[in-house]
């Protein structure tokens, strides 16, 4: 069957992922005298759903038909079957890696105390605005939470695969669950294993929580890249709000003054950002226990009132 287990970050006993099949009771094997497990038994690896050190679809090849299968590379030839000539095979699958619904930019910043990650609520259609009501901040576990900007979709899979690990640490209930920082380097490992596949999950995630008296922040990007800091931005925040953090942030600034901050940066974008509607989400994590909170919607004041916005053609001749 199944097994969802395979190496743990942490140092924990844990069920071997193997099936042993024991030779039938005609054999000489069992009527001879008692053997050691490894001279009477074949061990067959047994299916892992992921591998929490490495990332998903962790299986030998030739261990799982079926996952051989779905994996394989199709490549193109110049024959389908008998009796067609010039006929050309379905090359990779590509459906996976065109963006479909998709969330803009995701900020955060730490204060003393704790760490705050900000987001709007749209989800756009290719340029049309189409979910209006959409949550792209989620709670992990009691001591992290995390934003995503790009594709609805792959993100819906790293939350399975995410809560699937709670459920095993659930399982052992043994107290502890994963931290921040661990849970920011398991997805590292899945999205470059996924991009090391040519079929990248299509995010930018960022990762915030407290744990340990420690306040964490940190993004990783499709492909692998990641890093943290005391303050970033992820999709187009990324060149809207960093100046704006880098002029005014400080790690020990007040919740009040970086909350103020980060509406501040969200104005700056929501005002510049075609893909971003004026209804935002803030999540915050502090040294609490069981703390991550994401608030109700709200929207922030805007002015439409500045001189260069009453004739914006005026400085760009051509344009109307």
């Amino acid at each position: 069957g199944d097994d969802a287990g395979g190496l743990r970050p942490r140092g924990r006993a844990q069920p071997q992922p193997f099936a042993c099949r024991k030779p039938h009771a005609s054999s000489p094997a069992a009527g001879s005298s008692r053997q050691s497990t490894s001279q009477s038994a074949i061990m067959i690896p047994a299916r892992v759903t992921h591998n929490q050190s490495i990332g998903p679809g962790v299986v030998p090849a030739g261990v799982d038909p079926a996952y051989d299968a779905q994996y394989r590379v199709r490549g193109p030839s110049t024959h389908c079957g008998a009796g067609r000539p010039f006929c050309v095979a379905p090359g990779p699958i590509t459906h996976t890696q065109t963006p479909y619904v998709t969330g803009t930019t995701v900020l955060g910043c730490k204060f003393k105390g704790g760490v705050m990650i900000a987001c709007d609520t749209l989800g756009s259609y290719g340029s049309t605005k189409r979910y209006k009501s959409l949550e792209r901040m989620r709670r992990v576990n009691s001591t992290t939470v995390i934003g995503f900007t790009g594709e609805l979709s792959d993100f819906t899979y790293i939350m399975t695969l995410l809560e699937e690990m709670n459920t095993n640490d659930f399982c052992e209930d043994d107290g502890k669950e994963l931290a921040p920082w661990e849970i920011h380097s398991y997805l590292c490992r899945v999205m470059y294993n996924r991009r090391n596949k040519f079929d990248p999950l299509w995010n930018s995630l960022v990762v915030a929580g407290c744990k340990g008296g420690r306040t964490f922040l940190a993004m990783v990007g499709m492909i692998g890249q990641h890093y943290e800091d005391s303050h970033l931005a992820a999709g187009f925040g990324q060149q809207m709000a960093r100046p704006l953090f880098r002029e005014q942030h400080t790690d020990d600034m007040s919740e009040e003054d970086a909350r103020t901050l980060i509406e501040s940066c969200l104005r700056v974008c929501v005002m510049r950002d075609k893909s971003m509607i004026n209804k935002f989400q803030i999540a915050k994590v502090t040294h609490e226990e069981n703390s991550p909170t994401i608030c109700e919607p709200f929207a922030v004041s805007t002015t439409w009132s500045f001189e260069k916005y009453k004739n914006p053609s005026e400085f760009a001749p051509g344009c109307w």
